[in-house]
């Protein structure tokens, strides 16, 4: 018996992006990529490990080698239109929040559970850590272009900033492909 089961849904890739390793948080848009075990080559989250900052650091000191489980960040293009509508922005450019992947189709992307999978038409598969909790750095970004909304990012972003992913199976991703949606086949955790 699967212990991933298909969920039935498909997100289509609407934009593909990478943050170059020597720069800050800002993506370079790209047609195509490459996915390997370490992330993608060159960006400034590759890696098979990282080292630990303030999300983990309630079970880490800073610095402390870990598994880098935040290769890729992902975001919903249903997700987005939400965050500018309440930034009052036309809309939001992935560039700004330093996206890998922007996918159309999954409800409640923000939301999909930790270990789900999202596997492309030539095998490529990514896993998913956890929600991706807004920051104040992509408000940074927006204000640098947008003068006086950066600060309205983070508050409109809660519960819409998309997941973080790492790489399972290495493989190519274009625009225009989807991604098959697998979810762990268990209950919800009830302590």
């Amino acid at each position: 018996m699967p212990v991933l089961r298909d969920s039935g849904f498909q997100g289509e890739v609407t934009w593909l992006g990478l943050v170059p390793a020597a720069s800050g948080l800002q993506s370079v848009p790209s047609d195509r990529l490459q996915l390997g075990f370490g992330g993608i080559s060159g960006e400034r989250h590759e890696g098979e490990n990282r080292s630990s900052c303030v999300r983990v650091r309630n079970l880490y000191p800073e610095g402390t080698e870990i598994r880098n489980v935040r290769q890729i960040s992902i975001l919903s293009e249903e997700e987005l239109a939400l965050i500018a509508a309440d930034m009052e922005m036309e809309r939001i450019d992935p560039v700004h929040l330093g996206a890998t992947i922007v996918l159309r189709g999954i409800p409640d992307f923000t939301f999909v559970p930790p270990s789900s999978r999202l596997q492309g038409p030539d095998g490529v598969t990514l896993t998913v850590d956890m929600e991706n909790r807004p920051c104040v750095l992509p408000g940074r970004e927006i204000e640098k272009d947008h003068s006086g909304f950066g600060a309205r990012f983070k508050p409109a972003a809660q519960n819409r900033r998309g997941i973080t992913a790492w790489v399972e199976r290495p493989g190519a991703l274009s625009l225009g492909e989807k991604l098959s949606l697998f979810v762990p086949d268990q209950r919800s955790w009830k302590p």
